[in-house]
């Protein structure tokens, strides 16, 4: 009786799961990886599924809190798939014409049903998602999450963070590439403010200018290019920087609030056992290098991808599209008249992003001894590209200790802080100022205040 039991064969666990599987419904089949009964499917959910090959089978607590990233990286991409999915559907209702493109734009906001639903979303969409990519960047550095702390093979959080500086960039040029395609008042003379502030640049701001308008004037082959820029070269620069940086996220060992979990394990190394050690010169006292061990309990600090991860990427893609299609709603696209090289309003403004800049070309223009300072090559190309640049070389030289990585505000990094919030709270004072204090002339106004509006005529 023995020899019979144990003549029979045991069927492999894989292969147990694979039956298991098989007598589901059909449906529970398409959804199992998404709700999975067990430790072991949570497991396997990550290997099937193509979309949850994005994350390991397993995430730490802290880098699912609430509290931590505020999940603006997940909302920045939720709302480039929400401007993806509905400047698809625009090109199929634009014209990328000086002719047409206002008209067809006119057409989606009083013709066609929904269409200025449809184009209000993607406007929405674009604004919110420079604010959260800048706030995403914001709470990198006040969490020192640029940085590297445990000796990680190929860990390189600094590289990460730099590939993160050149997509805030591009986002920025997503938005304004796009801000001229309704070829309204509005959209011209915002973008002659934006490119002429560009060719201040020096040696190459007048031949940049002349390359992205394709000429000396804001006319057809500006729009062409801008909608060949906006709609496939950005794109599909963003969407291959996107990838590389989701990827380096996992190299690096997750999101940096791991780290400080580290540093906490190290304080409760296992004591080394005192021993003796052979070497070349005799018998030591002391312990061996394989004593000193971590106890890491994965159990305790981590949860499996799916559904704990899935379950709040779903909560913040709904509630990130609930809230583009509310303020899609409340408020309305401007669509103003059509664009008009003779007549400039007054005062004429970039898009509301670049304001800030505007200002600083009006702060920092002024007259000494009868020569005047150019303040469009101060204030806006030296001092933004002083910032850009401090931004990316910043991670290199900061000195702050390893146990800073990964904390909010920690003490030991309060002056980097202190002069980056300085920094932050300054462009969006000059932001504000620009957006509801600049009247006729660029005067300052009170935000109660009313202006009239004098289009000056050439």
């Amino acid at each position: 009786m023995t020899e019979e039991v144990s003549a029979q064969p045991t069927k492999p666990i894989l292969t147990t799961l694979r039956e298991k599987i098989a007598l589901k419904p059909i449906w529970d089949n398409l959804i199992w990886t998404w709700r999975p009964e067990s430790k072991r499917e949570a497991g396997d959910a990550v290997v099937r599924n193509l979309l949850l090959h994005w994350f390991p089978a397993k995430v730490s607590l802290e880098s699912l809190s609430w509290g931590y990233s505020f999940w603006l990286g997940t909302i920045s991409a939720v709302l480039f798939l929400i401007l993806t999915i509905t400047g698809g559907v625009l090109m199929f209702l634009y014209v990328p014409s000086v002719e047409r493109a206002y008209l067809s734009v006119k057409d989606l906001e009083f013709s066609i049903s929904f269409g200025w639903f449809l184009r209000g979303l993607h406007r929405i969409s674009a604004h919110l998602m420079v604010a959260a990519v800048f706030l995403h960047m914001v709470r990198v550095f006040l969490t020192g999450a640029f940085k590297n702390g445990r000796k990680a093979v190929g860990q390189n959080r600094p590289l990460n963070w730099i590939v993160g500086v050149v997509l805030l960039l591009l986002t920025l040029l997503l938005s304004f590439t796009g801000y001229l395609l309704p070829w309204d008042q509005l959209a011209y003379w915002a973008i002659t403010v934006g490119t002429n502030i560009a060719s201040s640049a020096p040696v190459f701001g007048e031949f940049s200018r002349f390359v992205l308008l394709g000429g000396t004037t804001i006319e057809q082959a500006t729009l062409i290019r801008f909608y060949v820029l906006h709609c496939f070269i950005l794109p599909l620069a963003t969407v291959a920087l996107v990838f590389y940086h989701m990827w380096r996220v996992r190299k690096d060992g997750g999101l940096a609030c791991s780290e400080k979990r580290l540093e906490e394990e190290k304080k409760a190394e296992v004591p080394a056992v005192p021993s003796k050690t052979y070497s070349l010169l005799g018998i030591t006292g002391g312990s061996s290098v394989d004593v000193r061990t971590v106890m890491v309990d994965d159990d305790a600090t981590k949860v499996s991808s799916s559904p704990h991860l899935t379950v709040r990427l779903a909560v913040v893609t709904f509630a990130t599209l609930v809230v583009s299609m509310l303020l899609t709603l409340i408020v309305r696209a401007p669509l103003e008249e059509a664009a008009n090289p003779a007549v400039t309003p007054n005062p004429a403004k970039a898009p509301w992003y670049f304001l800030w800049l505007q200002e600083l070309v009006t702060i920092t223009t002024f007259t000494i001894g009868g020569i005047t300072i150019n303040g469009a090559l101060i204030g806006g190309i030296i001092l933004p590209g002083v910032l850009v640049a401090a931004a990316v070389l910043w991670p290199y030289f900061d000195k702050s200790p390893t146990s800073t990585i990964g904390r909010w505000l920690p003490r030991d990094r309060k002056w980097q802080n202190a002069v980056f919030l300085f920094i932050v709270i300054f462009i969006l004072v000059l932001t504000f100022i620009g957006t509801f204090m600049r009247g006729p002339f660029w005067e300052l106004y009170m935000p109660w205040q009313e202006w009239e509006q004098t289009p000056r005529r050439f």
